[in-house]
């Protein structure tokens, strides 16, 4: 993402490069023709359109988390081309938490995998819940549980849900009083 403004400054200069190359003039040759006959007339030489070439994205080695990939499109004006590189975190996630257990540090290893919300949701079903700033067990079940929005994929409740378990509560109360 760093080196967009390279692949922005390569597009303009390959549609320039396409404008200038589509833009020029067509040749018109007289040409005469003998078979068994004298035919005369025009003939029109027109160029072959220009190729819009994809920019190839190249990952040296497979210990990678980076897809890169590219397109283009070319019509008799005009050829656009482009490319990108799209990072998966989740392969990211895997290489730190490899990285920090092999150095022994094996909470750190498991809170990194714990940013995934399907592990976090996984070892609450195991019943052992992940690391929360440095605590284990059943302290860190604690902690999460009275900072739920410190949860991976955690959502604030929107206004409406609060009015409406708001409104319900008042229901239920003004029944019960009187």
């Amino acid at each position: 993402m760093k080196k967009d403004w390279f692949m922005w400054l390569c597009s303009a200069i390959l549609i320039t490069f396409v404008l200038v190359i589509g833009f020029q003039k067509k040749s018109y040759a007289n040409t005469t023709n003998t078979v068994s006959s004298t035919v005369t007339g025009t003939t029109t030489v027109d160029k072959a359109p220009s190729t819009a070439s994809a920019p190839s994205v190249i990952v040296n080695t497979q210990d990678v988390c980076v897809t890169g990939s590219s397109a283009a499109v070319q019509t008799q004006i005009l050829g656009i081309a482009g490319a990108t590189v799209y990072t998966d975190e989740n392969c990211e996630r895997l290489k730190l938490s490899r990285a920090l257990y092999g150095m022994g540090m094996k909470v750190a290893a498991v809170s990194v995998l714990c940013q995934d919300e399907r592990v976090f949701s996984a070892m609450e079903m195991a019943g052992t819940p992940c690391p929360y700033f440095g605590t284990i067990g059943e302290v860190a079940q604690a902690g999460w549980d009275s900072h739920p929005q410190d949860k991976p994929g955690y959502k604030e409740p929107k206004n409406y849900e609060k009015y409406i378990v708001g409104g319900m509560l008042a229901i239920i109360t003004g029944f019960a009083l009187f």
